[in-house]
């Protein structure tokens, strides 16, 4: 298995991070097999949609509206609704695995590898790229 990190700075906002260029570069050298993207952060997680057509924007909408950034939450430390972060990995799984042919990712005509992070007080991402020979 072949792996490497990346660091990936979110900010101080919600947002969604595109990761596709950076996992076609890091499988483009191997043939077929299995990348395997995981954050190993306990508020973030990664996703596969589209971008750049508002669906992007509309998938943070849809968290805020799910997981209101208020008092509610149990776990409270950091800004104001923070538990909900916390919450996120249980509905944004923090990794994906997508196969891999002759060093091209298998991904659909509008579908992006995504880092979703609502979690404003951490303004700095790891991501592990893993490579699994088939």
């Amino acid at each position: 298995m072949r792996s490497k990190t990346i660091t990936v700075r979110t900010g101080g906002d919600a947002r969604v991070h595109d990761l596709t260029d950076d996992c076609a570069g890091f499988a483009d050298r191997e043939r077929d097999g299995l990348l395997h993207v995981f954050v190993p952060h306990a508020t973030a997680g990664i996703a596969i949609l589209e971008t750049g057509a508002g669906s992007d924007d509309d998938l943070l909408s849809a968290l805020d509206e799910l997981f209101p950034r208020d008092d509610r939450w149990r776990h409270r430390h950091g800004s104001r609704g923070h538990g909900r972060d916390h919450v996120l990995p249980a509905f944004i799984a923090p990794s994906i695995t997508v196969p891999v042919l002759g060093g091209v990712l298998q991904l659909g005509t509008w579908q992006s590898i995504c880092l979703v992070d609502t979690n404003v007080d951490n303004p700095e991402r790891t991501v592990r790229l893993s490579f699994i020979a088939g």
